[in-house]
């Protein structure tokens, strides 16, 4: 009985070392792939979220201005 303990207890510590590898090796690949993404998007010429909402921000006072003058130049036309 003894030796049959012994052995599922190797086995028992084979498996739990087992999973720890497959563990860590996910975790590299995980660190590589996301490393690969980052260099992979930093090389394009994308906008960060907070770039483009200025830019939005800007669009809509923009078009509002630019609506504001057009009545204001209506306006101006029907007056004379």
């Amino acid at each position: 009985m003894t030796a049959n303990n012994r052995f599922f207890d190797d086995l028992s510590k084979l498996m739990t070392n087992a999973v720890g590898v497959a563990q860590g090796a996910k975790d590299e690949a995980q660190t590589a792939f996301n490393s690969w993404i980052d260099r992979w998007l930093a090389e394009r010429d994308f906008v960060t979220r907070e770039e483009f909402e200025a830019v939005r921000e800007m669009a809509i006072k923009a078009r509002a201005e630019s609506a504001e003058l057009r009545a204001e130049i209506e306006a101006l036309k029907t007056k004379a």
